[in-house]
């Protein structure tokens, strides 16, 4: 049985977004309840800079639609250090902050690293046993997205196989920002990060692939869920694309 394929973008607020995705008399206290009726799921990015009260995840949750799901991006000030394995205290800070508010509309978090971040399996491997498995009675998903082509080995899939932790699949165009594009069934869903739209294009991307897209992501479902984001590129016109993508896997 395949599993469920959700689709969405990074965050709801941006500017640009009005009179191209939101209506231009739309209150922006509304953009969220838009937005998740256009898209299956979201990656909320600004946790990667500053927590949020608990009120606020309840907010989230009480906005959307009952089969919604997001997605969370990491603290950087858990993933952005010298010694993964000290990070343990800001891990904590992190997952307490009021995620499990949402409930079952909590996705799989994004552990985010930079470029620089080269692979160590001694400290990888204390980072991932401090990621847990659920939190207040909330199941927790973890996929980490590594941008250094050291990590391109099988030490590290082996590593998130064995805890069960996705590998972010991340797909760029970006000559100025080339990692490994790993595709590694390392977990029971993926997550995908497309960041290739196009400002010239309505709907973000050619119909060509728009097509490999869809080809991909119905692949990526037949070994579980997947989580797909159109984020960064030519943000512009993520919704469209994401829109696009949806309605692209709705057709046979």
């Amino acid at each position: 049985m395949a599993g469920q394929i959700r689709v969405g973008i990074g965050g709801w607020t941006f500017e640009p977004w009005r009179g191209v995705f939101y209506p231009d008399d739309l209150v922006q206290r509304r953009e969220l309840e838009f937005a998740s009726r256009a898209m299956t799921s979201i990656e909320i990015n600004g946790t990667y800079y500053s927590s949020f009260k608990p009120d606020s995840w309840r907010k989230w949750r009480d906005e959307t639609p009952d089969d919604f799901v997001f997605a969370v991006k990491a603290s950087r000030f858990c993933t952005n250090r010298k010694i993964l394995a000290q990070a343990g205290d800001s891990v904590g800070k992190f997952l307490n902050q009021g995620l499990t508010e949402l409930g079952g509309k909590l996705g799989p978090i994004n552990w985010q690293f930079m470029g620089t971040k080269k692979f160590d399996a001694e400290d990888f491997a204390a980072f991932l046993n401090l990621l847990p498995d659920e939190l207040d009675g909330v199941a927790l998903r973890h996929a980490v997205e590594v941008r250094n082509q050291s990590f391109a080995t099988q030490a590290f899939y082996d590593l998130c196989a064995e805890q069960n932790v996705a590998i972010v699949y991340g797909k760029t165009e970006d000559e100025d920002e080339r990692w490994p594009e790993i595709d590694e069934p390392t977990a029971d869903f993926t997550y995908a990060r497309f960041m290739s739209s196009h400002e010239h294009l309505d709907n973000g991307v050619t119909d060509d692939e728009l097509a490999g897209f869809a080809k991909q992501t119905r692949a990526w479902a037949k070994r579980g869920d997947v989580f797909a984001y159109f984020i960064a590129g030519a943000k512009v016109r993520n919704p469209a694309a994401a829109q696009a993508l949806i309605a692209k896997l709705g057709k046979k």
